[in-house]
């Protein structure tokens, strides 16, 4: 045979082949997974303005579906619905036989009108590590059963309205590095959680009471959330653990005690303590690099530290602060390197600063409601109220009692903490 001959059969072989493969590609997804697929886009449906389903076509291979991404003869990753930010989402009811799809490792719902429970079959995908059913309408309770997904990594299901107890299940999945919770409906105790992989924790916005201990949450932690629920106890043993992290946030809870050194020092951007019962003074051991402080509306007492002047947007209103303002506060203040300094409704005696001098317009100053006058009228929170110093009477009883006992008593008065 002729090379060039010889070049041609083989090309033809290849081709064949090639084909060959092709049909088998197309034919060979798993009857389960088949079938599965046919029962969710039963139970769902496009909502108006939404063409996501528009490639389901089951005479052809399901395998080129929109969202649908298999692995030679198995689904292993689904995202319904389309992705773009506006798109109006899907409708309907997640389908048992979501857990048919054995080797599911990802799953995603896009935001939509999807109702009705989560579905417990998840449990039957083994292999799954990303769960995400985030801003729909799922009810009812998070399955226990989901503690069978031992390689989970990712669980959201914010923004839904979950009822219920998150099962201690879920607490002991070894691989979590992000659970996402937030706006549901969720109550009881929080369970510990075990991972040392877990990195981000969003809880905020549902009806978590309880305390937390020491070791209710791993040192990995760099994003942690709780606000927003009736959440109580000190938990300054469990924040002077967290050394990672970069977020915190446990404002509108019940938390109190003192708020542990340290904390300071940490990678923290953004540091929300505020409306809670902490108390105690606030001694930081370095300059604060945080940008943004919040500690307003608790029971904090004591001198406010000069380490504080490094801050941005510093909240120290509503506490039991007293004494004079430091000068490397206003000094910053009036360089605009603070932009709030929100000072309002404690008991400060003074601040080093001119009746003549300019307040930034890019910063703000509150003083209002102190044992002083404010050596300057500046424009304060709505709420903060119209009188501009502190009754007389407020501030003798309040200086005896430091003069007595060292620290600020647990007296406090109604009008500080509205």
């Amino acid at each position: 045979m002729k090379t060039g001959s010889v070049f041609g059969y083989v090309v033809y072989v290849v081709v064949l082949m090639a084909i060959h493969c092709n049909v088998l590609s197309t034919a060979i997804l798993h009857p389960m997974d088949f079938l599965a697929l046919q029962s969710i886009r039963k139970s769902l449906d496009d909502f108006k303005g939404s063409t996501f389903f528009s490639t389901w076509d089951f005479t052809s291979d399901p395998c080129n579906f929109t969202g649908v991404f298999c692995l030679q003869d198995r689904v292993v990753s689904l995202y319904l619905g389309d992705p773009r930010a506006g798109s109006p989402g899907l409708i309907g009811r997640l389908d048992p036989a979501i857990g048919k799809l054995s080797a599911l490792a990802e799953f995603t719902l896009v935001p939509g009108r999807v109702i009705g429970t989560l579905p417990s079959s998840f449990s039957q995908c083994t292999n799954l590590r990303f769960l995400a059913l985030a801003r729909n309408f799922i009810s009812g309770g998070i399955p226990a059963s989901l503690g069978d997904l031992r390689a989970l990594q990712t669980l959201d299901l914010s923004y839904n309205l979950l009822t219920g107890e998150i099962p201690h299940s879920v607490g002991n999945l070894p691989a979590l590095r992000n659970v996402i919770l937030c706006h549901n409906k969720l109550s009881g105790s929080l369970p510990h959680f075990v991972s040392q992989s877990l990195t981000k924790f969003d809880l905020k916005h549902n009806d978590l009471s309880g305390s937390l201990s020491s070791t209710s949450l791993p040192t990995s932690l760099q994003y942690l959330s709780l606000s927003s629920n009736r959440l109580a106890g000190p938990v300054h043993t469990l924040l002077e653990r967290l050394a990672r992290l970069n977020y915190l946030d446990l404002s509108l809870n019940n938390f109190n005690g003192p708020i542990p050194s340290n904390l300071f020092t940490f990678p923290i951007t953004t540091l929300q303590l505020q409306r809670n019962a902490f108390s105690g003074r606030i001694l930081p051991p370095s300059q604060v690099t945080i940008p943004t402080v919040d500690l307003s509306f608790n029971r904090l007492y004591g001198d406010i530290s000069p380490m504080f002047s490094t801050v941005q947007n510093l909240y120290l209103n509503n506490n039991r602060f007293s004494g004079e303002v430091p000068p490397s506060l206003v000094d910053r203040l009036l360089s605009a390197d603070i932009q709030v300094l929100y000072l309002q409704h404690n008991f400060l005696t003074g601040i080093p600063m001119n009746s003549k001098a300019e307040i930034p317009v890019s910063s703000s100053l509150c003083l209002q409601y102190n044992c002083m006058v404010p050596p300057v009228q500046t424009p304060c929170p709505l709420r903060s109220g119209k009188q501009i110093t502190r009754p007389a009477t407020q501030c003798g009883y309040w200086k005896k009692l430091s003069s007595l006992f060292g620290v600020a008593a647990d007296h406090q008065y109604e009008d500080d903490n509205p």
